[in-house]
């Protein structure tokens, strides 16, 4: 049996991971818009504490999970840990009484609440008292007009409650969500770049230390020198900008990075990677970009398995720079087309990395559905890269642990 969980972060407004929420999906012959709420919240905890473990997926942040009516009756929240979860009421649950005194019970254990996708019914005498309550009351900017979130934003401070901007998709939102006094940010910040950015792509330095050593060999490995490169997204990144300046640009275009290495040559490479660690050591990370440089990899690994099963295996390392390569702008806070002026790379890679419909786009894009937890899509896109759904849970399983594991290694 396939199981499979997505998360999406949450950040603060210095760009910290405060929180993820658990993406439900259940298998392939699920239709979306038919899953029960009790099925969805519950397979989504027994494959986060189970089957995956919720440490592999929380990274120590606490985990928010919708519950249904039914599940708060039974009182399922309390099975865990309070610093473990975030109990997540749904706009679907009822507003009354009962609801009332179990959120107070889950708050005397220690446990956060968090209203999702609240819009205030002042005809319900109980939507007062479960704000009292709340310590996160998240606000759907889609779906809700700005009056709305005025009335929300005066019971907050009010009721002393936090707010949480849920579908942050352009900058003049995320400005306004901050102006207003929301404290969390949640949504497809990955696919929009503008909303956040940085000057530079973070340096993993220890990783130059370890390439040099092979570099330093009498007979230097390539496969073993070129993997690890491709591991590191800022590395792989300043070799493309430094294989495009005027001293060493090809007269071809890159389709790899083994391509860029053999092009700079080693004994060059060497003597770079000794500047970047030099840089590297001072670098400041942040658990933004430690988040983006994880997903960046996770998304390299999928394409590349997904060229393997898909019968692209000799494009299969074309694949995994488009993955690494897809969250440059975000990472920059630069237009796509700008990073990829400053790098030679094939077309049929810019032209993913660009949104232009090809192969590799299509591969993109079902990684990308993932993350946004839009298994309708999902179930699309495994059809038109021809892959079975069962083979996308196993492969995005295994790129995710591939990314984890190469993290947690010192």
């Amino acid at each position: 049996m396939d199981f499979f969980v997505a998360r999406q972060p949450i950040f603060t407004k210095t760009k910290d991971i405060f929180a993820y929420e658990l993406l439900y999906r259940r298998n392939q012959d699920n239709i979306f818009p038919e899953i029960d709420g009790d099925v969805a919240t519950t397979d989504v905890i027994v494959n986060s504490f189970i089957n995956i473990g919720i440490g592999q997926l929380s990274n120590g942040k606490p985990c928010f999970i919708n519950f249904t009516e039914r599940l708060l009756n039974i009182r399922l929240p309390s099975y865990f840990q309070p610093n473990e979860i975030v109990v997540e009421i749904l706009e679907t649950v009822e507003f009354n009484h009962g609801l009332v005194e179990i959120c107070k019970e889950l708050k005397n254990q220690g446990y956060k609440i968090a209203l999702d996708d609240f819009v205030l019914n002042k005809e319900n005498p109980y939507s007062y008292p479960l704000l009292k309550l709340a310590d996160i009351v998240k606000v759907d900017f889609r779906e809700t007009t700005a009056k709305t979130r005025q009335v929300i934003e005066y019971f907050s401070k009010r009721f002393h409650f936090k707010l949480l901007a849920e579908k942050i998709e352009t900058k003049e939102e995320y400005d306004s969500a901050v102006k207003s006094g929301y404290e969390y940010f949640q949504g497809y910040f990955f696919s929009k770049p503008i909303i956040l950015s940085t000057k530079d792509v973070p340096e993993y330095f220890q990783n130059y230390f370890v390439i040099i050593n092979h570099l330093s060999k009498d007979e230097p490995d390539l496969d073993k020198i070129t993997e690890l490169i491709e591991q590191d997204l800022s590395l792989s990144y300043k070799l493309l900008k430094l294989i495009n300046s005027p001293a060493y640009r090809p007269a071809s275009k890159i389709n790899s990075i083994r391509q860029a290495i053999v092009r700079l040559g080693l004994a060059e490479l060497k003597k770079w990677l000794y500047i970047l660690s030099i840089r590297g050591s001072v670098t400041v990370r942040s658990e933004w970009s430690n988040e983006i440089f994880f997903n960046s990899l996770v998304r390299a690994k999928m394409c590349e398995l997904i060229a393997m099963h898909v019968n692209k295996q000799t494009e299969a390392s074309s694949y995994f720079l488009t993955g690494m390569l897809s969250l440059m702008d975000t990472l920059l806070g630069q237009n796509m087309e700008e990073i990829l002026h400053s790098m030679p790379l094939q077309e049929n890679i810019c032209e993913a990395l660009k949104g232009h419909r090809n192969q590799m786009k299509d591969a993109l894009d079902l990684i990308i559905s993932i993350e946004k937890g839009d298994w309708e899509e999902f179930s699309i896109l495994c059809t038109k890269v021809h892959l079975e759904d069962s083979i996308a849970h196993s492969c995005y399983y295994e790129a995710f642990e591939w990314a984890k594991q190469l993290i947690e290694e010192p």
